[in-house]
């Protein structure tokens, strides 16, 4: 089976509606429920070997020895990776690769930076035997104090956060803002280091052909790994493929490059056979990234109104001992609440520890779980209920740059989001509710906000004789539902019902259909799709107006429609052509087209553009044992068009629940005098489960964006995620007198808070 058909995601037998906005079931869940669906680690070439990487089990210093005789010497081991015996790369895995590009651990040295960090890399006949391999190389080591956190990392003044942010940016007099304050209030915020947990870990399988690569691996962002993997091995782009049709989840981690992954192709290239590498839950920990820890101060300036004068947010953010990726959380305070000084200034923090990288919603995620606390203690101080000062500090244009929002229906989020939840009862004091059972009863809210990118993406249409379409695009769905809601576009540009249109996705050699990530996939993706598809429209139509035979002949100057399979003549039904009938004429098999989508420089460098949002939260808590659980959660969200309600909705829950893991359950225990993580599995590292998630809704508030792309389509995944830890949090509050300032919320912050609680 050539590549490009290995991925095929046909329409599904029940479906909603036939059209872009319709909640259609996605196309590729009958495959996943029934256990059909293809991983990266479910292929087995023949001849394959598995390579296991040995971890490191200390934090800093050096590897001293390994019995790598040992290892050698185990029945079904073939070789064992070291910096002794590595083949050189073509690229130097201590220089980062623009523009996404991390340093990476490959056994260049004996140094240790970070537990499980790769030391060496068994490879053998089982997976068994490499294991046994990888345990019987006894590392010793020279071992050096770990730096852990805030009380003995290095800190260090940041050249840049994210993916190219300034560490600072200042708009107006902050001085003067406080000046002008009636009142000022201050706190400090932490928020922990968070570990991707997807639930299909890193894996690869590799296979040489000369100087051609097939990787079958996750990846969230194809062509631009092809290029990278490359430069690696220094073969051309085009020799390389990445196969990766099905992803079990990927959070941001499946979009960089790892060490362990290019070892395991290093391997296969070495030994000429192909190798397999899957990690294990354990060694998600460290080399494949996670989100950095925070520690942030925010200081808000208000006047007797509640209104803000100054808000100046400030975040030392934590990266690893040898590169640079700092989670821009101070920026969650630039583009939401009307401020005339706004400053934000980051700090590194380097600790011996993997190199953090992006994580649904990197930045923003941290950034307004501390904003939103501080914004409630600001309302507080000012005696007012927190929806009516966030109302009262309403942005109607961008803070600081006073360039207009594409669109922003946030009132609309509010007003529809308190409605529903009944805010309008909620007792302005905390420690006012209480259920049947006694337990006290706390409300809160945040305001949700999230950018919205455009990823260069192409993509190509095809039509066929037979009345239907191939569209294809190497873009990825890590569980999202991308594949459904950009068939849905192709099918709407080419007029034909879903069930007529065929997708494929997900390989390499595809056209580039850019990164699924930062939310933007499906506005990136999805325009290279609807421009491919209007291409073939007009090709087609074409191919009519200039048939003596057709219907449409020498209507050039009127235009066409496309709809249901056929061209109707603009404003005039009575005349139309089949798109089969027009092919068949022609003696065309069928008819491609292909696009590229990219958005206008200008019209991005006038607007802001964001997704927005309001979360309202409610939590219960046990007088006695200070127990947190969320009993109700109510979002409602405005993101521009909305392709699939049903895969929104699911995004938006998704996020919420990802909210409740933030504020109460999500955090690596560090080690401090070792450095490792204590809970590096799924057992003792906590996320929500079933029980823990309450009733939910999620509200799709409508909203008409003309700028942010053709389509006026926004990004969902990320954006629930940033108003729902805040509205926990003041709910907690709201139900104790208790602020917790850190993350997430453990029972003894709230048993300690005072006689406030004892007293409750």
């Amino acid at each position: 089976m050539p590549p490009e058909a290995s991925s095929p995601i046909s329409a599904p037998t029940v479906r909603h509606g036939s059209n872009a906005g319709q909640p259609l079931t996605r196309r590729d869940g009958v495959l996943k429920v029934t256990g059909r669906a293809t991983y990266a680690a479910d292929n087995h070439p023949q001849g394959m070997l598995y390579a296991v990487f040995a971890g490191s089990r200390i934090a800093r210093g050096r590897v001293t020895s390994l019995d790598v005789a040992a290892a050698k010497a185990h029945p079904g081991v073939v070789e064992v990776l070291t910096p002794a015996n590595r083949p050189p790369l073509a690229h130097d895995p201590d220089k980062k690769m623009p523009p996404f590009g991390f340093r990476v651990d490959v056994l260049q040295d004996d140094r240790v930076r970070y537990v499980n960090q790769p030391i060496a890399l068994v490879v053998a006949e089982t997976l068994e035997a490499a294991t046994e391999g990888a345990a019987l190389l006894d590392p010793q080591y020279t071992v050096e104090r770990a730096r852990t956190d805030l009380s003995n990392g290095e800190r260090f003044a940041a050249n840049g956060v994210g993916v190219g942010a300034p560490p600072r940016t200042a708009h107006g007099d902050i001085e003067a803002g406080f000046a002008a304050a009636a009142r000022i209030t201050e706190a400090e915020y932490e928020t922990p280091a968070q570990y991707h947990n997807a639930m299909e870990p890193h894996a690869v399988v590799a296979e040489w052909d000369g100087d051609r690569v097939t990787l079958d691996m996750p990846n969230q962002a194809l062509s631009l790994s092809a290029a990278s993997y490359a430069a690696y091995f220094g073969i051309p782009a085009e020799n390389v493929l990445i196969r990766s049709p099905f992803l079990g989840g990927g959070f941001g981690s499946k979009a960089m490059l790892n060490g362990p992954q290019i070892l395991a192709i290093l391997a296969a290239r070495m030994l000429k056979r192909p190798v397999k590498l899957a990690l294990t839950r354990a060694q998600m920990y460290g080399p494949v990234g996670h989100r950095g820890a925070t520690w942030q101060t925010l200081r808000v300036g208000t006047d007797d109104g509640g209104r803000l004068t100054a808000l100046h947010h400030r975040s030392i953010s934590a990266t690893s001992s040898f590169d640079d990726f700092l989670e821009p959380a101070a920026n969650a305070s630039l583009p939401l609440y009307a401020s005339p000084a706004i400053l934000v200034e980051h700090e590194g923090l380097r600790l011996d520890t993997g190199t953090p990288g992006p994580m649904r919603a990197p930045g923003e995620a941290s950034g307004s779980a501390a904003l939103e606390v501080a914004l409630d203690e600001a309302a507080e101080a000012c005696g007012m209920d927190p929806l009516d000062f966030r109302l009262a500090n309403y942005a109607q244009t961008e803070p600081g740059t006073g360039r207009p929002f594409s669109s922003k229906a946030l009132r609309d989020c509010y007003a529809q989001g308190a409605a529903r939840f009944g805010w309008a009862g909620r007792p302005l004091e905390p420690r006012r509710m209480r259920d049947k059972d006694g337990f006290l009863v706390g409300w809160g809210m945040g305001t949700a906000v999230f950018p919205c990118p455009h990823f260069p993406a192409e993509a190509r249409a095809t039509l066929r004789a037979d009345g239907t379409a191939l569209v294809e695009t190497s873009g990825v769905d890590m569980g999202q539902g991308a594949w459904t809601a950009l068939a849905q576009i192709a099918a709407e540009a080419l007029g034909l019902d879903p069930d007529k249109v065929e997708f494929h996705s997900g390989v390499s050699s595809l056209p580039s259909g850019g990164i699924a990530g930062g939310s933007g996939h499906t506005a990136s993706a999805g325009l290279a799709l609807h421009n491919a598809g209007q291409n073939a429209i007009a090709e087609l139509g074409a191919l009519a107006m200039a048939d003596p035979a057709s219907p449409l002949f020498g209507t050039g100057n009127i235009g066409v429609t496309a709809r249901d399979g056929r061209l109707y003549l603009r404003d005039d039904d009575s005349r139309s052509d089949s798109y089969a009938d027009i092919l068949s004429r022609a003696g065309r098999a069928e008819l491609a087209a292909t696009a590229k989508a990219a958005r206008d420089p200008a019209v991005a460098a006038a607007h802001a553009m964001f997704s927005h949002g309001a979360v309202f939260a409610e939590v219960k808590v046990d007088p006695d044992l200070g127990q947190i659980r969320v009993s109700r959660l109510v979002g409602a969200f405005a993101a521009g068009r909305i392709i699939n309600p049903r895969l929104v909705r699911s995004q938006y829950f998704g996020g919420m629940i990802w909210g409740i893991s933030f504020a109460l359950q999500e955090v690596a225990a560090t080690d401090r005098r070792t450095g490792r993580i204590m809970n590096a599995d799924l057992a003792e590292y906590h996320v929500p489960v079933n029980a823990d998630v309450p009733p939910m809704e999620a509200i799709l508030v409508p909203e008409d964006d003309p700028y942010v792309n053709p389509l006026g389509v926004k990004g969902v995944g990320e954006i629930g995620i940033t108003g729902t830890v805040g509205a926990i949090a003041n709910a907690v509050w709201h139900a104790t007198g208790v602020r917790a300032r850190r993350f997430p919320i453990r029972i003894e912050d709230i048993l300690n808070g005072g006689a406030s609680f004892r007293a409750a």
